[in-house]
């Protein structure tokens, strides 16, 4: 259900919207640590069946989809902020973000990937680390059940 109320000042949804939802710092730095490692993988990938929804970094033939999330436009449980200007607006957005994100996985999820989702705060090594693991378990488990 969308709110009747809206963005605190043009100025502030201007400048909100010019947020950047893609090639983040985070991204940029699980990305580049994903590559040196010999890693490839394709950016900004639609999610099938859901419009206007992309996967940060996806291994399509393994199908591990990569987000990496910012803390306040996804709701992180440790540094998301609620802003006190126009409060309620705000919340029902971030919601709603959240709400996507859950709709997002469970459809990928159900359409046999693996999804992998970190905060912007999580270091990149780590991140990269975990994907990793999760791509060479899924392309093992993909060639052990494919060919004769």
């Amino acid at each position: 259900m969308m709110s009747t109320v809206e963005p605190s000042s043009p100025g502030i949804s201007a400048r909100m919207s010019r947020q950047a939802s893609r090639d983040t710092r985070p991204e940029v730095a699980v990305r580049k640590l994903l590559h040196a490692a010999g890693y490839r993988f394709r950016l900004n990938v639609r999610v099938p069946d859901m419009p206007r929804r992309t996967i940060d970094i996806a291994f399509t033939r393994a199908k591990v989809a990569v987000m990496i999330d910012g803390c306040f436009w996804h709701g992180c449980p440790v540094h998301a902020t609620q802003p006190k200007s126009n409060a309620q607006w705000w919340r029902e957005k971030l919601d709603r973000n959240m709400a996507r994100d859950r709709e997002t996985t469970e459809h990928l999820a159900a359409a046999g990937w693996t999804v992998l989702r970190f905060w912007e705060h999580e270091t990149p090594e780590g991140a990269a680390e975990l994907v990793a693991a999760a791509v060479e378990r899924e392309r093992r488990t993909r060639n052990e059940g494919g060919g004769l």
